[in-house]
Formats: C-alpha cells, structure tokens, sequence
C-alpha cells in the first residue's frame, strides 16, 4: 500500500482561461497563488487555492475536446466544496445569477447540498458542514 498523505491538487482544463479564472476566483473566492503562461503550447497554468490550501490547478490548451457525457463519463465526476450555510450560498449564486439545482439531502448523512457548473460544465457540488 502506499502511504499518500493527502490530495494535492486537482487540475482542471478550461475553454476560455478568463472566463474559467473570473468563475474561481470571483464567484467561488479561490485566490491566485501563481499564474503562469507557456507559450510553446499558448497555454496558462494558474495554480489556485483556497483559504491557504493549494487547491486547483488550472489549465488551458488550444482546441481542448469538450466532456464526452454529463455526469457519467468515465474520470472526475465533480469537484466537492464544503460551506457553512448553504441558504447564504444559494443566495449569493442567485445574486450573481449563477444557476444551480435545488437543494438536496443526503440519504446517508442527512447533509443538505446542491449542484451548480463551471463555465465549461464541471460539476461543482457545495455540502453543507
């Protein structure tokens, strides 16, 4: 068995680096920890986190293939955030007029959670503490 310490990072490729960059930092507070353009691939590779924790690693590339299927397509199924108080975020996505699905509960835990999709249509799910 290995002996993995914890989730490093989770890198995510984007169709439009701007867009993509304005979604994370903007509208989910993600910060910049370094920012990096290589133009022998015309490519950013912005390194993201959030409080103090490296997070995301995103990418851009030229002509990037789109999502085969939405959500059951084999690989990463979505990326999962932890909030406080999912009615204050329901608001603040409405404020900015990001949609999202209604708020669900977990059969399991009893948690309350929604969906709502990056500008590319990641799944991004906000769970409730």
């Amino acid at each position: 068995m290995l002996h993995l310490n914890k989730v490093h990072h989770i890198a995510v490729i984007c169709s439009d680096y701007q867009r993509s960059l304005d979604f994370y930092t903007q509208v989910l507070g993600f910060r910049i920890l370094a920012e990096h353009y290589r133009k022998e691939r015309q490519s950013y590779k912005t390194d993201l986190a959030l409080g103090d924790e490296y997070v995301i690693e995103l990418f851009s590339f030229p002509s990037s293939p789109r999502r085969a299927t939405h959500p059951e397509a084999t690989g990463l199924r979505h990326l999962a955030f932890e909030v406080e108080n999912l009615e204050g975020e329901v608001r603040e996505l409405n404020r900015l007029g990001i949609a999202h699905e209604e708020v669900r509960t977990d059969e399991f835990t009893g948690k309350r959670f929604l969906f709502l999709q990056d500008p590319d249509g990641l799944p991004i799910e906000l769970y409730e503490r």
